[in-house]
This record gives C-alpha cells, sequence and structure tokens, in this order.
C-alpha cells in the first residue's frame, strides 16, 4: 500500500510517500516558491546521497502538483491507495482523520475565517489531487483534532458565551499531530499503555507549542484560537496583554493589520534580538550579545511556567517530552528549561543531553522523573491515520456547531 502524504501551503508543496509494509519513506520532497519565477522541486529518494533540484519557471499550484506527479512516475511508483492531507484548523468539527468528501471541503473552507493562510490552500491542495490522482480516496488530516479531547473549561475564553458560540471564538491548539505521535513514541519507549501515559509534549520549533496530556488524551496546549497565543516563538510574541492591541493602535496609529503582522511574523526571537533561528541566537549569546541572552533567557522562562502549570493541572506525569527542531538538536536549550526545576522531580543528566542522537532518548539522571526526547515525524503520523480510515472505510463524521 502505498500512501502519499501532501502538505499544500501558500508559496509550497510538501510531500511524502510511504510504504506501509514498515513505513519505509521511499521519496520526499517540496516545491518551494510556488507563483514566482524561482518555482522550484526539491527531491529525494530513498538510498539517494543527494537531492535533485528542479527548476519550473513561474510554476502555479497545478504545475506544482503536476510536477510531483511526473517525479513520482519517474521513480516507478506504482498506483496510489491513499492521498494524506494536512490540515491546519478544523474549528469544532473534526475530531479524527476524514475521507475528503465535498461536505467536508465544504467545512473546511468555511473555516478559513479561522485560518485565513492555510485553509484555502489545504482545499487547493485536495482539489489538485483529485485533478491528478483521479478515483485515489483522499483522506483530512487536522492539527487541530488531538486536542478535542480538553475539557470545556480548558478551551474556553472569559468572554461573552453568545458571542463565543456565534463565531466559534474558544481555544484549538495546533501541532496536534506530533503531540500525538509523540506522546505514543513515548509511551512505547517507557513500556506504558498509550492511554494511560500522563505526560508534558514540548513541540518547539520556529513554532511552539506545549501540551497536556492525562491518560493519553490532551487535556491542555498552549496555543489557542490560532497559533499565535502561548509560548515565545520565532517570530510570533506568544501570551501578551490583549489591551496592548489597543495601547498601540493609539500610540502608534497602528491598524489592525499590521499590528496581526507585527505579532505574527516580527515579534517573539526575532523581535527581541534580530534573529529567530536559535542557532543563530545561541552563537549570538555565546558571543556575549545581551539581546540574544534576554531572548533566550524569555523563551526557557516562558515553557518553565508552561511546566509549572500543567503539572499543576494534571498532576505527577511520566515523562517531559521534547520534539520538534530544537526540542530535538538544542541541548542548550533543554538544559535552560530544566535548570530550576529539580525540586519537582526533572532533572537532567548534562552528558546524556549532550549527547543525545538521532532517536528516542532518555536525559534524564536515573531517580529522575524521565525527560525524553523524542523525535517527530507527522508525515509518518498522517501516513498512518491515511491507512486506517481506508481501512475503516468508515464515513466522515462532521460534529455539528
Amino acid at each position: 500500500m502505498h500512501i502519499l502524504v501532501l502538505n499544500s501551503g501558500s508559496s509550497s508543496i510538501k510531500f511524502e510517500l510511504f510504504h506501509s509494509q514498515g513505513w519505509q519513506a521511499l521519496i520526499s520532497g517540496q516545491v518551494e516558491r510556488v507563483g514566482s519565477p524561482e518555482a522550484q522541486l526539491r527531491i529525494h529518494c530513498s538510498g539517494a546521497q543527494q537531492e535533485e533540484k528542479k527548476e519550473l519557471g513561474q510554476a502555479d499550484h497545478r504545475q506544482g502538483f503536476a510536477a510531483i506527479r511526473d517525479a513520482l512516475v519517474q521513480a516507478g511508483i506504482p498506483r496510489l491507495a491513499g492521498i494524506g492531507h494536512r490540515v491546519v484548523h478544523g474549528g469544532p468539527h473534526f475530531a479524527g482523520p476524514v475521507l475528503v468528501t465535498d461536505t467536508v471541503k465544504k467545512t473546511i473552507s468555511s473555516l478559513a475565517r479561522l485560518a485565513p493562510l492555510h485553509n484555502p490552500s489545504n482545499v487547493l491542495g485536495m482539489d489538485m489531487a483529485s485533478r491528478f490522482w483521479p478515483g485515489v480516496p483522499q483522506v483530512a488530516v487536522f492539527d487541530t483534532a488531538f486536542h478535542q479531547t480538553m475539557p470545556e473549561h480548558a478551551y474556553t475564553y472569559g468572554l461573552p458565551a453568545d458571542l463565543c458560540q456565534r463565531h466559534h471564538v474558544r481555544r484549538y491548539g495546533f501541532h496536534g499531530t506530533s503531540h500525538g505521535f509523540v506522546s505514543r513514541a513515548a509511551a512505547g519507549f517507557l513500556g506504558i499503555d498509550p492511554a494511560e501515559l500522563c505526560a508534558i509534549v514540548l513541540h518547539l520549533g520556529n513554532g511552539a507549542s506545549a501540551c497536556a496530556i492525562s491518560r493519553g488524551c490532551s487535556v491542555d496546549t498552549s496555543m489557542g484560537m490560532t497559533p499565535l497565543e502561548g509560548l515565545v516563538m520565532g517570530t510570533r510574541c506568544g501570551d501578551l496583554d490583549p489591551a496592548l492591541v489597543f495601547y498601540l493602535a493609539r500610540q502608534t496609529g497602528m491598524d489592525l493589520e499590521a499590528i496581526e503582522t507585527m505579532f505574527n511574523r516580527q515579534s517573539g526571537l526575532k523581535g527581541v534580538c534580530g534573529e529567530n533561528d536559535m542557532r543563530r541566537v545561541l552563537k549570538a549569546e555565546k558571543e556575549g550579545d545581551k539581546d540574544a541572552k534576554l531572548a533566550l533567557s524569555l523563551y526557557c522562562y516562558r515553557i518553565r511556567k508552561y511546566i509549572g502549570a500543567y503539572l499543576a493541572a494534571i498532576g505527577p506525569i511520566h515523562a517531559l517530552i521534547f520534539t520538534g527542531g530544537i526540542g530535538e538538536h538544542a541541548a542548550p536549550v533543554r538544559s535552560r528549561v530544566c535548570t530550576g526545576l529539580e525540586h519537582l522531580g526533572l532533572v537532567l543528566d548534562e552528558g546524556k543531553n549532550s549527547t543525545a542522537g538521532s532517536g528516542i532518548a532518555d536525559i534524564s539522571t536515573g531517580a529522575a522523573t524521565p525527560v525524553l526526547v523524542v523525535p517527530t515525524n507527522e508525515e509518518l503520523e498522517i501516513a498512518r491515520q491515511v491507512r486506517q480510515v481506508l481501512e475503516d472505510r468508515s464515513e466522515p463524521q462532521v460534529k455539528s456547531g
């Protein structure tokens, strides 16, 4: 069974092809800079030493998908059994993966007001896949689905109830595919039934979120109605006083669009020290840059606050889990996050922390609560969910509300 995973964004199309026997990734890549004269297809085949590159000219999404199809044909890939799509926002409607139907696409499109940069591109990817792989069943997998188990008191904002109901205003959470994947992987590593796992997962990348997991289910997460809430991120500010919006509008004359852009693209690490690449922030801090030092301290402090809050919310945990590009590769960040948490049973072994490899690793001291580094693989998780839906062939369940 060959399953293709697609992530269609506004200016890129990422893809990865899996064979479900052993879940080997056969070919992966992406079309970059869609719509610009520099559009390019990058491909990496299993076993190849180097990736291939192909200039596509001013390719649009249709031409980008055609280039992906041609690459799969040239690689000798037989007929696809299914196609999985990463969908950023499922709103209150989707609590799991669903077969793509016209009704499902209309529902995803209606949620574009909640994710204007993502959901339209996700639906476009479904339309293009139908054209280039007609008859192949498609499955939508939602970033928000894993967090649909949050209790009402965790996802409700302190706003007028009728307004929230009319406009679907609530906390949804994101990175759910990653949080679900790494929590199950961690449970397997620890020899715990995934349905019994209690853990805090830190997905740390350019976008970052924390998730409190109790008995295998998400009960709280740091991102909210949008991915802007929560931790300090690469270019996003995370939590702040909402009155700051009104203050900035009055004091600077900035309109709402300009403030929203600043919060999402010019804040976070980049806003504090001018860099959003953690490798550069760490290098600058080591060289004595005061702004980089502040940015790093702020970043790690906000994470520690969420760890403390979630321990208060769910009680004892089986593990604290680091994942994502920064969580998996930045040992100094892991060290600083855990510094000061020793009284909570979270104690790093600095030797293990500095030498953690590419697989799952326990970087805690033997007597402490396990602190794990667990590599995430969202594409593999999507492929697994596609196979499950295809095996069940259940009709998509769209919740009301």
